[in-house]
């Protein structure tokens, strides 16, 4: 099984034409199966005695991936899609085969020092100072969870330095807009989240923050404040700048969450959204978001690593030849031991076509949400439920309910023309589109929107 010989040669050649097949030829857009359905399909693929390379290959070709749906197709506009690069791709493939772990200096100092040195963009672009770092986690939530780790744990040992006592119940002041993650990391941490009022541009802002701290219930004290730079539902960027004013008043961590919007402080066009990241003590940010890269990676990124390294550094017998603080461990800095080098697909990337390239391709998504905007306002019976920040467009049809919308996206689906989902705003069923995929063109959005026309 594990010789290199002719019968595994030949199944990794059928994996990788199969893969560069896959690369060329843009997969379809269709409904996928039932797991009753697909298991009449594939049948047993589990035994005892294998069902050799040809076989399984072929059940999965011809039968499991036809019923996925794939992130890079430019009519994927639901959620947040992915489009990684040809190179990242073909990277991604380099860092499997190479049998390689992420987790410290001792046996990965190549792998690291390059992850490195694509952290160090994002963190520039953040203007976070030189000594920041961090490392690449799985995605957002990973990313939010192990800062708010790292930010408990730093207010815990504040609290022991001042011989002071802990408090009945830690808490984070966040808004009704931030992701799902902050409530899931909640409930991991047993901490509380106190939710703090947007304001008439849907902003968590300083003011709110501050009023949210003024009224936190009693024996209850706030560590963390999170703010969002681009919320996953409408593209809102939080009013950072006078939420990290609050934070130095309060000496409290001041935490961004730039999983999908962050990509942007690449393009100059909307860079100026994001004043006041850089007071920032720590952000993630999702290349396979918005920075085209290979699912999963997520840069976690802190002002001062050091809180990191105390939170999460990992002890035992085994482990201490890796403790050495003139090196960097990837794994001191997040809920993590072994670990893939998940930012070696981007870096590469990045490398090969420049940073440049990366700004270009971000305005390009950002030129064509605001056209979609324009298609939306020229419409008669489309109502536009919030000026576009970034790349996503939210927009209603009259007289539609949530099942109207679900129908909608079902019908495109079925069409193999699209993949949407319907979302919530203020509330009421609205639509949305998220637009990451330079190949997205106007032309597709006009397309799809053309058959809500009442006409059409």
């Amino acid at each position: 099984m594990h010789e290199y010989d002719t019968e595994n040669q030949a199944l990794v050649r059928s994996v990788v034409d199969y893969a560069l097949a896959r690369l060329v030829e843009e997969p379809p857009l269709r409904p996928v199966k039932t797991a009753h359905e697909l298991q009449a399909l594939v049948g047993k693929t589990i035994t005892a005695e294998g069902l050799g390379g040809n076989e399984a290959l072929s059940r999965y070709a011809e039968h499991l991936a036809p019923s996925t749906i794939a992130a890079d197709n430019p009519r994927y506009l639901a959620f947040v899609a992915g489009a990684p690069t040809p190179a990242a791709t073909a990277f991604d493939f380099a860092v499997t085969s190479s049998a390689v772990a992420g987790s410290s200096w001792l046996d990965g100092a190549g792998l690291v020092h390059a992850e490195n040195e694509a952290l160090r963009w994002i963190a520039d672009l953040a203007g976070l100072p030189k000594a920041a770092g961090g490392c690449f986690v799985t995605g957002g939530t990973m990313g939010n969870l192990s800062a708010l780790v790292t930010a408990r744990d730093a207010a815990n040992r504040g609290r022991v330095s001042a011989g002071t006592t802990r408090p009945e119940r830690w808490a984070v002041v966040a808004s009704a807009s931030s992701h799902a993650s902050i409530g899931s990391a909640a409930r991991v941490m047993d901490i509380d989240v106190i939710v703090a009022d947007l304001d008439e541009e849907l902003r968590l802002t300083g003011d709110s923050v501050a009023a949210a701290i003024r009224n936190r219930p009693d024996h209850t004290e706030i560590f963390a404040v999170v703010a969002t730079a681009g919320t996953t539902n409408v593209g809102v960027v939080d009013a950072l700048d006078s939420i990290a004013q609050v934070c130095d008043i309060h000496g409290i961590w001041f935490h961004v969450d730039g999983a999908y919007g962050g990509a942007a402080l690449a393009a100059p066009s909307v860079k100026h959204r994001f004043k006041g990241i850089s007071r920032c003590d720590s952000l993630i940010v999702d290349p396979h978001k918005w920075l085209f890269s290979p699912f999963d990676c997520a840069a976690l990124i802190y002002r001062d690593p050091t809180p990191a390294r105390l939170a999460h550094t990992q002890h035992a017998g085994y482990l201490d030849p890796l403790i050495d603080e003139t090196v960097f461990n990837p794994s001191d800095h997040a809920h993590v031991l072994t670990r893939r080098a998940r930012g070696l697909p981007f870096w590469f990337s990045l490398a090969v076509y420049g940073t440049n390239a990366y700004r270009d391709a971000i305005e390009q998504t950002l030129t064509v949400a605001r056209a979609t905007r324009d298609l939306v306002l020229r419409s008669a019976h489309l109502e536009l439920v919030i000026e576009p920040e970034l790349s996503v467009v939210a927009f209603r049809r009259q007289g539609w309910d949530a099942q109207d919308y679900q129908a909608w996206c079902d019908q495109l689906l079925t069409a193999g023309m699209a993949l949407l989902t319907p979302t919530t705003f203020d509330g009421q069923p609205a639509m949305r589109v998220c637009i990451i995929n330079p190949r997205t063109t106007v032309d597709d959005l006009a397309e799809i929107l053309a058959t809500l026309n009442p006409v059409a």
